[in-house]
């Protein structure tokens, strides 16, 4: 893991694409921070990412023939994600 001590308003590069700006500090514990990245980086919180990822074990147990597309929409549903791809069957559905 790397480090990094900053100030408020001073920003990190990841690659070419993706930036972090701290915006605010408040106490010893809270840091508010901007990302500016492409439209198609998903950036979630961690609580967000490990539901989805909980949602998606529980799909997977319920049937092993779930339909990639059907599991999609019932993650965007129990989440406030909003996707950020169109994706279209190769049958055009």
């Amino acid at each position: 893991m790397l480090i990094l001590t900053r100030k408020t308003g001073e920003k990190i590069k990841i690659g070419a694409d993706i930036e972090i700006v701290i915006v605010e500090i408040s106490g010893m514990n809270q840091v508010k921070i901007g990302i500016n990245a492409p439209k198609g980086i998903l950036i979630l919180r961690e609580e967000v990412y490990e539901r989805i990822q909980e949602e998606n074990i529980k799909a997977v147990a319920q049937s092993k023939d779930i339909d990639i597309f059907d599991s999609m929409s019932i993650i965007n549903k129990e989440t406030d994600i909003k996707p950020k791809i169109k994706i279209r069957r190769k049958n055009g559905d």
